[in-house]
């Protein structure tokens, strides 16, 4: 136990010296584009920036869905040539009166064979008065809301990555909720009207004939021009679904000098637009986002190529906006904004310097303390100490972790828990000094015994912090993602380092008494 081969002390030697390696680059500039530069990232509550707390807005994501069911209903009768009167959505379903009497058993059997999203989304029966309703089920409206939550935060990290954010922090906060935290970004406003922006886009039909009717006839809604020049009357039922967009960016126009969108679908949207454009040659064809027209172009050939472009008078950043939307994805419902605050970057430096200062003062109180009380072993604590904060510093650089206040905090604490480690070997040592042991025979009892209680402690510890930053939240994870590194190297440079030093004393020295 207490002999150390020269190839475990240069393995000891070489983990601290990559991790003096890995900590340099967080205090030096990097001195080559092409070298890998790895970093600890300021938090919000220290380097300044930005926190929006958005709502997915649940009543959207219900009447989409009662839309789409509804025009489900109505496809699938007509394929099966099957007529209906007062088509309407409901609070929680769809209801239609048959044609005639004997279209309900026809009609509930088409019905029943529609595909659904989950199992038992929703069931198909027949009502009083004649009438059929398609009912959702509570668990699918619940698993929808849940996936919708989930589909957004996905698409808000895109969307944000794609700005050139670094570092957000991106939660899940209760059932409808998502906080979004913006280090470096005081001024968040492009960035809120990105996540306010829904970015869905579809493709429609124009209803030439319902144009100038005040009322839309069934199957026909009129949607504003995005220019705000009057409405536009398109069929309701969406022929290609920007959903099957794969790319899309901002560029020149070359015939009109003007900024425009280019667009690329995937296999599957390549093809039901090639069949649009050519079943409807000679007809306008609506590009809808967000329910408003952006233009409505008259389709003069097929076009089977599966790429488009969009005009609309844009500004180059409206257009490059836009294709960044596109390419993340539409969102499944819109996000409001209902909490903003900025943090200043003076304000971040300010936390920046007391967190230095406690961290500098805890660091020097506990040299002295461990030097005072335990002398030469207790410098070797203190070389220990210091490693043990090298080693932390580089793994959260490796990793190139966001460093907050709670994680200074926990960084702190760590310390504090180091040093814990090393005062109950040498209490252990002081014991078996007492009880007349040799030196060696003291120091091989100290950490034999020392050592299950530390691993014991440590272990659980461990355990306690790893659920807590699984489970946790913000800086709740900052704080236990630095106190569980923290652990490890506390294990290894009580355990290793510290004792390695301690060896190759008494291996040079021989001390007939050992100063503790």
């Amino acid at each position: 136990m207490m002999y150390y081969s020269r190839l475990r002390m240069a393995s000891v030697i070489g983990v601290c010296l990559i991790g003096l390696a890995l900590c340099l680059p967080n205090f030096i500039r990097q001195p080559s584009p092409s070298l890998p530069w790895r970093q600890i990232h300021l938090g919000l509550d220290l380097r300044g920036g930005s926190y929006l707390l958005l709502q997915v807005d649940m009543a959207s994501v219900a009447t989409d869905r009662l839309r789409g069911l509804q025009d489900q209903t109505r496809q699938t009768l007509l394929k099966a040539g099957l007529g209906y009167r007062n088509l309407a959505t409901g609070p929680h379903g769809v209801t239609f009166t048959p044609r005639t009497p004997d279209e309900t058993q026809p009609d509930l059997k088409a019905l029943r064979a529609m595909p659904m999203n989950t199992p038992g989304e929703f069931k198909v029966e027949e009502g009083e008065g004649g009438q059929i309703a398609l009912t959702l089920s509570p668990d699918a409206a619940r698993q929808r809301a849940y996936d919708a939550v989930t589909q957004s935060i996905e698409i808000v990290r895109r969307r944000i990555d794609a700005t050139g954010a670094i570092d957000p922090e991106i939660t899940r906060q209760g059932e409808d909720r998502i906080i979004v935290e913006l280090p470096g970004i005081s001024d968040p406003e492009r960035v809120k009207n990105l996540l306010g922006t829904t970015a869905k886009m579809t493709f429609h039909l124009v209803a030439d004939s319902a144009i100038g009717s005040s009322v839309p006839p069934a199957g026909v809604e009129m949607l504003p021009m995005s220019d705000g020049q009057g409405t536009l009357p398109v069929f309701s039922h969406v022929d290609v679904d920007g959903a099957d967009l794969t790319n899309a960016s901002a560029s020149i126009d070359q015939d009109g000098g003007e900024w425009a969108v280019n667009f690329t679908f995937d296999s599957t949207g390549a093809q039901e637009f090639g069949d649009v454009t050519r079943a409807n040659v000679g007809k306008r064809f609506a590009i809808v986002l967000d329910n408003k027209v952006i233009e409505a172009p008259i389709i003069h050939t097929a076009i089977t190529g599966g790429n488009g472009q969009i005009t609309g008078g844009f500004s180059a950043q409206q257009a490059t906006d836009m294709a960044l939307l596109l390419r993340a994805g539409a969102l499944p419902a819109p996000l409001n904004v209902i909490e903003q605050r900025s943090i200043g970057p003076s304000l971040g430096a300010d936390s920046i310097r007391a967190g230095g200062y406690s961290l500098a003062a805890g660091f020097v109180l506990v040299i002295a303390f461990m030097a005072l009380f335990y002398g030469r072993f207790g410098w070797y604590a203190n070389i220990a100490l210091l490693a043990n904060l090298v080693l932390m510093t580089a793994i959260l650089s490796l990793f190139e972790a966001t460093l907050t206040l709670p994680g200074m905090a926990g960084m702190l604490l760590t310390l504090g828990m180091a040093v814990d480690a090393n005062i109950l070997i040498n209490e252990r040592i002081r014991e078996e000094v007492a009880r007349g042991r040799s030196a060696l025979q003291a120091m091989q009892a100290g950490f034999e015994r020392a050592t299950a209680t530390i691993v014991d402690s440590n272990a659980t510890a461990l355990l306690a912090h790893v659920m807590l930053f699984v489970f946790g939240t913000g800086p709740v994870r900052g704080f236990a993602l630095t106190i569980t590194i923290g652990i490890v190297t506390t294990l290894f440079t009580t355990l290793l380092l510290s004792r390695m030093l301690m060896v190759r004393w008494y291996a040079r020295t021989r001390p007939s008494t050992l100063p503790v």
